[in-house]
C-alpha cells in the first residue's frame, strides 16, 4: 500500500491520530509552531531504537525556537505485536519521549506521506510545506559517529532563513510493515 512520496514544497497532509498520552493529535493542532517534524518510527526496529535519544535531544534543543517533533507508528501489529498501542505507551514512558507518539492503525497517514522507513523524517515549515525528507544523520549506530547531522542542519537552516544544505536524503532504517504484505 505505497503511493508516491510527498515532494519538496508540497503541503503535509493533516491527520487525527491517537497518542500514547491519551489525546488525539492533529497536524493543524500545531499551528503555533514554526516547524513540525513528522517522524515515522516504531518500537521494534533497531534503527528506530538507536535514534530515540537523538530525537529526544533534538526536541529539547529546539523546542524554545518553535519546533515540534511528532512520532508516528504505522506498522501492522499482527506480525509485529511489539508495535501495538499498549507497547507504544510503555516504550514512550520508558524512554521519556518529550514529543507525541501517535498510532496510525489504518496506515493512511504513512501512505499519504509516502513513508517507507522507520525512522523517516518529513520536516514541514510554518505553512506545513515539506522542506526536508530523509534521514536524521549519517550514522545510525551511535550519535558520536555521526558527521552529517541532516535533521539538525535542516532545522537550523529553516529557522535562520538559509537554504537547507540537502533537502532530500535516503532514510536509514527498517521498512514500514504494511498490512497485507
Amino acid at each position: 500500500m505505497k503511493t508516491r512520496r510527498l515532494r519538496i514544497g508540497e503541503k503535509g497532509p493533516d491527520f487525527n491520530l491517537p497518542g500514547v498520552d491519551g489525546q488525539n493529535h492533529t497536524l493543524s493542532g500545531f499551528s503555533d509552531k514554526k516547524i513540525v517534524v513528522v517522524i515515522f518510527t516504531c518500537n521494534h526496529c533497531p534503527y528506530a531504537q538507536a535514534y530515540e535519544d537523538r530525537l529526544i535531544n533534538i526536541q529539547r534543543d529546539f523546542s524554545d525556537e518553535g519546533v515540534a517533533l511528532i512520532a508516528i507508528n504505522a506498522n501492522e501489529t499482527r506480525n509485529y505485536p511489539e508495535d501495538d498501542f499498549p507497547k507504544m505507551v510503555l516504550r514512550a514512558k520508558e524512554k521519556g519521549f518529550n514529543f507525541p507518539y501517535l498510532r496510525d492503525e489504518t496506515q493512511a497517514v504513512a501512505n499519504a506521506y509516502g513513508a517507507h522507513y522507520t525512522p523517516e523524517i518529513f520536516l514541514l515549515d510554518q505553512e506545513r510545506r515539506l522542506r526536508y525528507t530523509g534521514r536524521i544523520d549519517d550514522h545510525w549506530q551511535d550519535a558520536e559517529g555521526a558527521r552529517i547531522h541532516d535533521l539538525r542542519e535542516a532545522i537550523s537552516a529553516l529557522l535562520s532563513g538559509a537554504t537547507i544544505p540537502s533537502s532530500e536524503t535516503c532514510a536509514i532504517g527498517c521498512t514500514i510493515k504494511w498490512a497485507g504484505s
